[in-house]
């Protein structure tokens, strides 16, 4: 389970005290504060604090106090402007801290995102529970074919099932041995800092993770993408929904010119006007790439 008994205590104690303040609040994320949201195994995500809300962006870029317009439909409409002119500072105006339990293999992925403050649970410190990203059997798949850094076909049957068990074993045994070197029962025991270097990377670790709005939609448009992994994917959509609580203006905004639109390169742009005006137009004379071509033509199919 991602949370134990005390923890979930924990996350009710701290959800059942409530302050007043004069700070602009969002009701949808008010209703998400400190809950933890399962993802995969044993992962989860929750919301430990944020600041801003949709008024904060339509402030912060026309510089205004209070509420600002009364208009919701201008407020929505200056923050479509600002994101489809690519504006982001406005939208640095809001910040969320994120408590994330995730296997380090993603957050080794995660990582790369470097617009954000992270503190990790430290494995020098403190000792590593037991627990371990196993895939479910219909996320083992085959190396891809055509995406050398992605997934294929699912595998089947007894191939499936070697694989879950090599997993399963392996991660087994390294967390016994790492359990044997750092035990002090008649020995003195390794250094916990050096005998964490015999985990496998699907052990769970920890961290809070604090980022703006801006950066934090650049991490969604990658990380919530179709194409992105599916460990890390699952978080990106944990977190969609969050934010489409939080900001629900800015995130319809988002969703709409970043997740479900797409940047189009000068020769593509070039060929969608040749297209609309009658001619028929192939790879070969598109000056594209093969695979440059193929990706135009699953966007406009």
């Amino acid at each position: 389970m991602p949370l134990s008994p005390e923890q979930q205590a924990e996350i009710s104690a701290q959800r059942d005290t409530s302050q007043s303040t004069l700070r602009a609040t969002s009701a949808g994320m008010e209703a998400r504060l400190y809950t933890a949201h399962p993802v995969l195994d044993h992962g989860f995500v929750r919301v430990i604090d944020y600041m801003g809300d949709d008024s904060a962006i339509v402030q912060a870029a026309r510089v205004s106090y209070g509420e600002g317009t009364k208009h919701v439909s201008n407020d929505e409409g200056l923050i479509r402007y600002l994101m489809r002119h690519w504006h982001s500072t406005p939208f640095e105006m809001c910040e969320i801290k994120l408590h994330v339990k995730l296997p380090v293999f993603v957050a080794r992925q995660w990582i790369r995102h470097r617009t954000a403050n992270v503190n990790e649970y430290s494995a020098r410190y403190s000792i590593l529970d037991r627990e371990f990203y196993i895939p479910a059997p219909d996320k083992i798949a085959a190396q891809s074919k055509v995406n050398n850094q992605g997934r294929g076909d699912t595998l089947q049957g007894e191939e499936a099932a070697r694989v879950l068990e090599i997993l399963k074993a392996d991660s087994a045994r390294s967390y016994d041995n790492y359990e044997a070197m750092i035990s002090q029962d008649g020995q003195e025991g390794l250094a916990r800092e050096l005998a964490r270097m015999n985990l496998p990377t699907n052990i769970y670790t920890q961290w809070y993770w604090k980022i703006d709005l801006h950066n934090l939609f650049h991490f969604l448009r990658l990380r919530a993408d179709a194409h992105a992994q599916y460990e890390i994917r699952v978080y990106a959509d944990a977190i969609c929904e969050m934010v489409a609580d939080w900001v629900p203006l800015a995130y319809r905004a988002f969703e709409d010119y970043r997740l479900g639109g797409a940047t189009l390169s000068a020769r593509a742009m070039d060929c969608v006007k040749r297209m609309i005006a009658g001619e028929e137009v192939t790879q070969e004379t598109s000056g594209m790439s093969k695979g440059e071509w193929r990706e135009f033509e699953a966007l406009i199919r």
